[in-house]
């Protein structure tokens, strides 16, 4: 088992306030630990996957502020104090500065990274 706290979670993605930490915990998953400003759009870093969208599924909780996410089913809106499943497809913007923690499965996060990392360069 391992434990991982915000701060002993190296940042993976970072820029204009965006901040994505995250590592693996074990049994194939990893955790996250995001900020997003608010205005925060992610179709751009998206753009070139899979229908233009976040292919990997996350669990997790919103901390703070508020999201509108973008869905194959349409959008849907989420605010602090939720739970939240997001399917593979689909595109956060947020509404107000947004701090979440989710697990997702550590392989489809890590190609996502890869993708957004690729975009920015």
């Amino acid at each position: 088992m391992t434990a991982a706290t915000r701060d002993d979670v190296p940042v993976v993605l970072g820029g204009d306030g965006v901040e994505v930490r995250s590592k693996t915990i074990g049994g194939g998953m990893s955790v996250g630990y995001i900020s997003l400003p608010e205005g925060t759009d992610m179709g751009p870093a998206l753009k070139g996957l899979e229908g233009d969208a976040c292919p990997c599924p996350h669990w997790g909780y919103l901390l703070k502020g508020r999201l509108r996410m973008l869905t194959p089913e349409g959008e849907e809106h989420y605010e602090a104090g939720q739970a939240y499943y997001w399917g593979p497809g689909h595109v956060p913007i947020a509404l107000q500065d947004c701090e979440l923690v989710e697990f997702s499965p550590d392989e489809d996060f890590q190609r996502v990274i890869d993708h957004v990392r690729s975009q920015a360069g």
